[in-house]
């Protein structure tokens, strides 16, 4: 496929013009050397005579680039020279080359041809100027490129190619092509060869070469063109899920292998439940779906174009939609009880979303969480580790539910169980056991066993040891723990083994009731709810002689290990088990009576509610009916016991002696004959002695009234006597002492507790006191009460300043004694009873107070000789805000007038005042006053006043007789 190249080196063209004949243009043939050329000199200079001249206009050279091996003709031309007979010579660079042709021709040029040419010419002797030169580029031939177009290094069946053959620097010339493969060589000139529908059949490697005139370039690189059917798309999912969560965005793309650096054109299609297929409006490699529905769901499918040619479809990738997962909390270890200091993992589990990638998030215990992967690791657990742990995920934007919360049960330490199998409370000698350690809540973990005694620690992972025959040196406690990874549990509580046991037989009650039975349980200890739990039978037995062998004649079974029986005896059991019957040591014996009908009835003589310390009392169980003789027993919650007598009499009672008293008797001539228990009677014994409380009235007297005496004790109707006193003071101490008390007449033990006083003139005190049973226990005395007189014919008169009953706070009071007597002082009787041997500040015969609450009480007169009189009441007002009543001192005489007022110590007059007699509210007044024009004996009474809610203290005002006055 190559084609002649040719290359005209150049063509001068000399265009002569002749005027005249060589003379006549004045050629000057001295220019020329011997052998007929010019010198360089010469050359270049115009002739010195130049008439006519010749002019080469230009050098032409077709091509300037020759290949090496090509042939090239540089050709001279002299316009206008034509017909005339030239003789040419030739110029390369310095050198001249011999050759008169107008034409120079190199065959298979080389580099060293290469160069600047230029030419002359000449007719007869004259020459015309050089040329200008032409520049000769010899260069090694191009190597041709072939190139695809389109350029894809991949082609599919049916698409079209064209293989072209490039020649880098050739332009414009006449080349002639060879392809290889030879079957491209038609036409076989062209460069280009295209491939309409391409077949696997043209697959293969591609190279070409040029030629122009006899040369051919080299053979060009190969060039692979691979046709291949049309490649098949995938489609996959970005994320790659093949299980979308609603709410979720997802990329579907379509992939071409083999296919990059290619402009495709994409179509897709969705097939729709019912609907088929439905083609998708999206052109791209890629389809986004934001937010995905149930509507996405289905099989998506793609293809792909370039050019005019479409691949096939993609295979179909189905994408599910489902709502999102509501993940799972696990524990791992999963155990229902993790001990502290142990290690947990707390892991969510999504089941369907494995191979997703989630970020989670987690709530629950007492910390915040800040995990986001699946897995919570807690090293050494806390208390405050446990509680409800729950977590949910999201991928992408989609959150999963919150899971159900799963609970961390963190145990200060599980204590195990130490048991035994068979499942007796006790193993005996002789016997096969299993003991066996259990942990309650470790289920599934792998624990590793320790033991006590350390002779079970063989093997030490064994959470068993069994004894085939069990023997004394077995007994003791057996304890175990557990470990897991590295936490152990707490020590089990101690079983023990123990040596051959002893029944226990126990009663419901100790005498069988009439027409009754008594229920007999026989045990061996420790044992649980049920006797049959523990292996054991029972053997049941009664003395008659001897101890027999029980029959269902002679008593009722109820179960294993309980009977009823409704005779009076000694009874035991013993316990036995094993296919080998190994039976326990015999009970102790107990012993049941037969209750007869007789019944006992506790009597306490004298038969008082209350009994005091020193007094004596009789405790008698009396059984009636019949002649039988008995022996008598007692219980009580007392101290001291009853001896086992029918009496028991307390001489000298105590507190020790207070409790609850009940008797029974057993028949003398048979011993299992008893009456039941009597009612109890509760025996009471203060130790404290009883001290009567004595009361008087009136306490304020007329002249010549009768006094009446109460002498008050605790539980009255219990026998008591009275006696009465008058109380002398002691003139030396002024205490009253017992001692000193007078007997009044006919006051020695009466049987009322009322005493009545005729006539009585004179100021005086009064002692009380009780005795009862035999010998006779007295009470304490009472405390003195008086009786006040103001004693109007008295020797001396007590005088108040300022005169009323009542005084404020800080007031000054004097109390003066005037009398027929030298020697008078004033005495007082306080409010707690207590007497006052003198006034604090005494002048003369006067009394001077500054009055406080302590002030207050009864003052009077009293001579040398001890006698006393004219009593008065001086009450003093603690409320500094309170009214006082102003009421007279003195008692105040029948008919006559008095005044009774309410008062404040700011003197501030008062309005609406309210005045009461002996708590009767009796004037309302405005003026803050009562008045009493004619007073009256029913007048006497107690008196108070009220202003603004308070209160004044009540006061005593005597009415003296008409006739008391004259005297």
């Amino acid at each position: 496929m190559g084609h002649s190249l040719l290359c005209m080196m150049g063509f001068f063209l000399l265009s002569t013009v002749i005027c005249g004949n060589a003379e006549e243009h004045g050629y000057d043939s001295q220019d020329t050397d011997e052998s007929g050329y010019q010198s360089k000199e010469q050359r270049t200079s115009a002739p010195p005579k130049l008439t006519v001249f010749l002019q080469p206009s230009k050098t032409q050279l077709y091509s300037s680039v020759i290949y090496r091996g090509e042939t090239v003709t540089v050709r001279c031309e002299i316009q206008g020279g034509e017909g005339a007979q030239w003789t040419y010579e030739w110029s390369r660079g310095q050198s001249n080359i011999r050759s008169a042709s107008t034409e120079y021709t190199i065959s298979r040029v080389t580099e060293s041809d290469a160069g600047e040419y230029s030419c002359r010419g000449r007719r007869g002797s004259s020459w015309t100027k050089w040329s200008d030169v032409i520049t000769l580029t010899v260069l090694p031939p191009p190597k041709p490129t072939v190139t695809l177009q389109p350029s894809w290094t991949q082609i599919y069946s049916g698409e079209t190619v064209t293989v072209r053959c490039e020649i880098q620097g050739g332009e414009g010339a006449q080349w002639t092509y060879e392809w290889s493969p030879a079957k491209l060589n038609t036409p076989p000139t062209s460069n280009e060869y295209t491939i309409i529908s391409a077949t696997e059949s043209d697959s293969g490697v591609y190279s070409c070469r040029g030629r122009r005139s006899f040369s051919w370039t080299e053979w060009s690189n190969i060039i692979t063109l691979n046709v291949k059917p049309p490649p098949k798309p995938t489609v996959t999912l970005q994320p790659s899920w093949t299980q979308i969560y609603r709410g979720e965005t997802v990329t579907v793309r379509c992939e071409i292998h083999g296919g990059e650096g290619v402009q495709w054109t994409y179509e897709w299609r969705r097939n729709e439940w019912r609907q088929g297929w439905v083609k998708l409006h999206e052109t791209s490699s890629e389809y986004t779906i934001s937010r995905a529905t149930w509507s996405d769901r289905g099989g998506y499918s793609c293809r792909g174009r370039r050019g005019s040619s479409w691949t096939d479809w993609s295979d179909i990738i189905t994408m599910t939609i489902l709502s999102p997962p509501k993940p799972t909390v696990t524990l791992q270890p999963s155990w229902t009880q993790i001990n502290i200091g142990e290690t947990v993992t707390v892991r969510c589990v999504i089941q369907g979303g494995e191979r997703a990638r989630w970020t989670y998030e987690w709530r629950g215990g007492q910390k915040n969480i800040h995990e986001t992967s699946s897995e919570y690791r807690i090293s050494r657990l806390t208390e405050s580790d446990g509680g409800e742990y729950s977590c949910r995920a999201t991928r992408s934007s989609s959150w999963t539910e919150w899971s159900v919360s799963t609970t961390l049960r963190v145990t200060v330490h599980i204590k195990p169980t130490v048991t035994l199998q068979p499942p007796w409370p006790q193993i005996y000698s002789g016997e096969t056991v299993t003991v066996r350690c259990e942990i309650q809540g470790g289920e599934g973990a792998q624990w590793t066993y320790e033991w006590r005694p350390v002779k079970l620690n063989t093997p030490p992972t064994s959470n068993e040891y069994r004894i085939i025959t069990v023997t004394k040196s077995d007994s003791g406690g057996y304890s175990c723990r557990g470990k897991r990874s590295f936490s152990w549990t707490k020590w089990s509580d101690t079983l023990t083994v123990l040596s051959k046991p002893k029944a226990e037989l126990r009663a419901d009650r100790t005498a069988v009731p009439v027409g009754g039975s008594v229920t007999l349980t026989c045990s061996v200890n420790p044992s649980s709810s049920s006797s049959s739990s523990s292996g054991w039978k029972y053997y049941w037995y009664r003395y008659d002689r001897y101890y027999k062998l029980l029959t269902l004649r002679d008593a009722v079974f109820l179960s294993n290990g309980q009977i009823s029986v409704s005779e009076g005896g000694y009874y035991r059991c013993r316990g036995g088990r094993g296919e080998h019957v190994y039976y326990t040591e015999d009970s102790e014996s107990v012993r049941i009576d037969t209750t007869v009908s007789n019944r006992p009835v506790v009597t306490l003589y004298p038969n008082w509610s209350e009994i005091y310390r020193g007094e004596t009392i009789t405790v008698r169980c009396e059984i009636h009916g019949g002649d039988t003789e008995w022996d008598y027993e007692w219980e009580t919650n007392s101290i001291r016991k009853p001896p086992n007598q029918n009496e028991y009499r307390i001489r000298s009672a105590s507190s020790s002696n207070s409790g609850n008293y009940r008797c029974k008797g057993r028949m003398k001539s048979s011993q299992h004959n008893t009456t039941e228990w009597s009612d109890s009677v509760t025996l009471t014994v203060s130790d404290n002695k009883p001290r009567p409380v004595l009361t008087v009235s009136p306490s304020w007297l007329s002249p010549g009234a009768s006094v009446t005496l109460n002498c008050e004790v605790e539980h009255q109707s219990a026998g008591w006597s009275f006696y009465w006193y008058k109380a002398v003071p002691d003139l030396k101490t002024y205490n009253y002492k017992s001692s000193s008390y007078e007997l009044l007449p006919d006051g020695n033990g009466t049987a009322q507790d009322s005493y009545i006083i005729h006539g009585q003139t004179h100021t005086a005190g009064y002692v009380c006191r009780a005795g009862r049973g035999d010998p006779e226990y007295h009470t304490d005395h009472s405390q003195p009460k008086f009786v006040w007189s103001a004693d109007v014919h008295s020797a001396a008169s007590l005088t108040v300043s300022p005169d009323r009953v009542q005084h404020f706070t800080s007031d000054s009071v004097s109390l003066t004694c005037e009398g027929n007597f030298t020697e008078w002082r004033v005495r007082k009787f306080s409010e707690d009873g207590r007497l006052y041997s003198d006034c604090r500040r005494m002048t003369g015969s006067t009394c001077n107070i500054n009055t406080s609450k302590s002030d207050t009480g009864v003052y009077w007169c009293e001579s040398g000789s001890g006698e006393f009189i004219s009593a008065v009441n001086i009450t003093v007002q603690n409320d500094g805000n309170g009214p006082i009543l102003v009421s007279p001192v003195h008692p105040v005489t029948e008919g006559a007038s008095v005044s009774l007022s309410c008062s404040l110590k700011t003197q501030k007059i008062l309005s609406n005042v309210f005045f009461y007699h002996n708590d009767k509210l009796i004037q309302n007044d405005t003026r803050g006053e009562l008045k009493i024009s004619a007073v009256s004996k029913s007048d006497e009474g107690f008196y108070k006043c009220q202003s603004s809610g308070r209160e004044s203290a009540q006061s005593w005002m005597s009415v003296k007789g008409e006739q008391d006055q004259n005297i």
